[in-house]
């Protein structure tokens, strides 16, 4: 039996070699500290709205992005590290290519609309036909379509916030509950400028680095669950360019004709989500 006929033979192991590729090259660094956010029923602000605005304005408008992320941290018991190429567009067009020092990438996950296709050139397995939510929480443990990534990324937690109501607190702090059901959380600089430093979208916990009226540079995300299978990744983003227009042919792929189907079960098996063999 060559290497190739084991390999489909034993999807799971070929799967789980990609994904050590892939991300679990390198140690990640220790967890940075949790931002501790305020608590408690703090006082009444009246000018939550005009906050929001303030604290979202680089934002708002951000209907396409490309950058370059780099990931670190821990999906399950797994430690990632690696470097993604991101090109999103609203309301649900991806493009993610995971980048090696050399040789092809060793991931290409695509989608412009409800279904995507993720394609491991180095294994030669493609996925079809699933949502793009399904096969990034199979990868990274993060269930987000396309339009809720670009919005994490750019730094307004969901598309379009829309502020409800808000809290103050000591400290320079302000809790703005919006109509998704999400709550950002927004910290004053020195200049008295509201900027968004963290937010809730359960079960999705957020912190943003940046400076108020700019896009962020890093974003950690957070996903509680039992022991061995949260997540907690901090994305470094930069070479940022925002409303450049990304052609239909960025969010599709050309398949090989010889390439082997994995199904989103393997997938979610050999992931750093899935049991260790």
């Amino acid at each position: 039996m060559t290497d190739r006929d084991a390999s489909a033979a034993h999807p799971g192991k070929r799967g789980r070699r990609f994904l050590l590729v892939l991300l679990l090259a390198g140690a990640a660094a220790c967890a940075p500290r949790v931002l501790q956010l305020p608590t408690g029923d703090g006082q009444a602000f009246p000018d939550y709205q005009q906050a929001m605005q303030e604290a979202t304005s680089a934002c708002r408008g951000v209907r396409t992005m490309s950058a370059e992320l780099v990931i670190s941290g821990l999906v399950g018991r797994e430690k990632l590290r690696g470097r993604v190429t991101a090109g999103l567009a609203a309301p649900g067009s991806i493009r993610l290519e995971g980048t090696a020092p050399f040789g092809p990438p060793v991931f290409i996950l695509v989608a412009g609309g409800a279904k995507a296709t993720l394609l491991l050139p180095r294994d030669n397995r493609v996925l079809t036909g699933e949502p793009p939510a399904a096969i990034l929480q199979a990868l990274v443990g993060l269930e987000l379509d396309p339009g809720d990534l670009l919005a994490i990324l750019a730094g307004c937690v969901v598309p379009d916030p829309q502020a409800i109501g808000g809290r103050t607190y000591s400290n320079g702090w302000a809790r703005i509950d919006l109509a998704s059901g999400a709550t950002a959380y927004l910290q004053r600089d020195r200049q008295e400028r509201w900027g968004l430093r963290a937010a809730v979208r359960a079960p999705l916990r957020i912190e943003y680095d940046r400076m108020p009226g700019s896009m962020p540079t890093a974003v950690r995300l957070q996903v509680t669950g039992d022991p061995g299978t949260g997540t907690d990744l901090r994305i470094g983003v930069s070479q940022v360019e925002t409303n450049v227009p990304l052609a239909a042919e960025v969010f599709a792929l050309r398949l090989p004709a010889d390439a082997v189907p994995i199904s989103l079960a393997e997938l979610r098996q050999a992931g750093p989500m899935g049991e260790r063999r």
